[in-house]
């Protein structure tokens, strides 16, 4: 009798006991595109995130909300739009557009979470910083430009010097392609990989605390350096080159990107298009920083189902953007164009989460709210994104979106684009300019899956109800005017780059070793406030603000 009044007891007890919260593990993939086995592409080897989609939630409609680094990554870590916070850069810091926003990390940290980061979370770099007040520990950082061999270590490299928040001034371009015959860990994302491990060993010895560990894998992000076999999985000439290679006829000019990421990078034409001998080289460089990115996501899975936090885990595995690989003539991200801005996205909660494919529209915003609702935390107000969890635990299979936004800006215009399952419209104006001033492209997915032309003259009917859906969001806010980062007065920068002292800046001076050439060229044109081709020293120094009298 008192075994029975016991062990009732004991049952009461588990009753009465809350369900223990969820681990999360964040998995943040620089530069990929959906060139995965599990997004059906035939070439490239990915066996590890391929085992991961197999068990998970694939979403095959998912888009970022700005298709490049820190933009995209803000939207996730604050569920806010580049256009919700005003920045479209890489170097503002996203506290300078929202300065008290809680971010995904430090939001599941004040609900008793050790929220922990690694490898590429926050962009770093180009003037931004990491967001200490996001973690529990120290953040443990990677390098996105990272070579191995002595001729490509010789010299510190304008894009290394860059994402290390130093001066690119007369510093050489670095190797865009490095194959190495060297261990994983020699690069960076081997020794995140590493890192994880540990910290999910030593989660396991702290059942009490539940863990959020975002692991941020660098590669594919330029430069595409792995190991010798990875680089081995592939034969240069096996990759076929995209059947289309032009911007879409009809397109405003503006509207392709350069791509000065690329051409930031030795052996690459400072102008014009790309060899297609290189043009192979560097598809099969991409495919391979898949590869060996793809182990190193393997050595991390494979680390936590042998880990008691298995059963009690929710897995994201995301993008923060697409890449043009040669498709429209175009390389790297930096545009609003499908190749640039659909993304590989994955989820999987243990014990709810069966292998199963979604077409719903979903944006990076929308993770934020995903996860607090899978994790059972209250969302934070005032987000831009939409919980998706319902599609994840299979209780709805139906999506809260019918479109989904995202932006890109060129110059003084904003591009903001609305994607439906069936087309792509993009309105090109000034931030605050009225709607018919607009120019716009619209392109048809069913009749024109390569964006071929632009068909806004053509279907009418369909722009305007584009237009509506557009109508329906608030008015972009403006580019927030960043503090510069430490030590970079800007007259002393304008007396720098002023090599003739003339007391102007042409655009060659302006975009002397400017590491995101692509974005320098449209701050040049945003600055040369009275359009004469040239820079004044006030409008450098107050960013094409220039001060009324002046």
């Amino acid at each position: 009798m008192h075994g029975w009044f016991i062990g009732c007891l004991l049952l009461f007890a588990a009753m009465d006991t809350p369900p223990a919260k969820p681990n999360v593990l964040l998995i943040c993939v620089d530069d990929l595109k959906p060139v995965l086995g599990c997004y059906g592409d035939k070439v490239v080897k990915t066996p590890n995130i391929d085992r991961l989609a197999s068990r998970s939630m694939r979403f095959d409609a998912a888009y970022c909300n700005q298709a490049v680094c820190s933009p995209s990554r803000n939207a996730l870590l604050t569920g806010l739009r580049p256009q919700t916070l005003g920045i479209y850069d890489l170097g503002t810091n996203f506290r300078q557009g929202r300065q008290n926003a809680v971010t995904l990390p430090q939001w599941f940290k004040a609900n008793g979470y050790s929220a922990q980061g690694m490898g590429k979370i926050f962009h770093v770099g180009h003037g931004n910083t990491n967001d200490e007040a996001s973690w529990s520990v120290p953040y443990f950082r990677g390098k996105v430009v990272d070579y191995a061999l002595p001729e490509n270590k010789r010299e510190l490299s304008r894009e290394e010097a860059m994402f290390d928040n130093k001066s690119p001034a007369n510093l050489p371009r670095g190797a865009a392609l490095e194959n190495a015959d060297v261990p994983d860990d020699t690069y960076s994302d081997g020794k995140v990989a590493s890192e994880a491990i540990r910290r999910l060993e030593a989660a396991a010895k702290n059942p009490g605390e539940p863990v959020f560990l975002a692991v941020g894998f660098l590669k594919p992000h330029l430069p595409f350096c792995a190991p010798r076999k990875y680089w081995d999985l592939y034969k240069t000439d096996q990759f076929q080159l995209p059947a289309f290679r032009r911007a879409p006829e009809g397109a405003p000019a503006y509207a392709p990107t350069a791509f000065g990421e690329l051409r930031n990078y030795k052996d690459v034409p400072d102008k014009g298009e790309i060899p297609e001998d290189l043009q192979r080289k560097l598809i099969h460089g991409y495919h391979a920083a898949i590869s060996y990115m793809d182990a190193q996501v393997g050595k991390v899975l494979d680390a936590l189902d042998a880990s008691p936090l298995k059963d009690n885990t929710v897995i994201v595995l995301w993008g923060d953007h697409g890449w043009h690989l040669g498709d429209h003539g175009m390389w790297s991200k930096h545009t609003n164009y499908e190749q640039a801005t659909r993304i590989p996205l994955l989820v999987k909660v243990a014990g709810q989460t069966k292998g199963g494919a979604s077409g719903a529209m979903v944006e990076t915003v929308d993770i934020y709210p995903t996860l607090c609702e899978l994790a059972g935390l209250k969302t934070p107000e005032k987000l831009d994104g939409i919980s998706f969890a319902p599609l994840v635990t299979g209780k709805n299979a139906q999506g809260e979106r019918d479109h989904v936004t995202h932006v890109f800006p060129r110059g003084n215009r904003l591009g903001r684009a609305i994607r439906t399952p069936t087309h792509r419209f993009v309105e090109w104006k000034t931030i605050g300019a009225p709607a018919d001033t607009a120019e716009v492209e619209l392109y048809d997915y069913a009749a024109d899956p390569l964006e071929r032309k632009n068909l806004a003259r053509e279907q009418p009917e369909t722009v305007a109800r584009m237009r509506g859906l557009l109508a329906k969001q608030p008015e972009a806010r403006p580019q927030v005017q960043g503090k510069p980062a430490q030590g970079n007065d800007r007259a002393t920068l304008f007396t720098r780059r002023d090599q003739n002292k003339d007391g102007k800046l042409t655009r060659k001076e302006f975009l002397a070793n400017q590491s995101d050439a692509e974005q320098a060229r449209d701050r040049f044109q945003r600055f040369d406030v009275n359009k004469d081709g040239v820079l004044s020293r006030d409008e450098f120094i107050h960013q094409g603000r220039v001060p009324p009298g002046k």
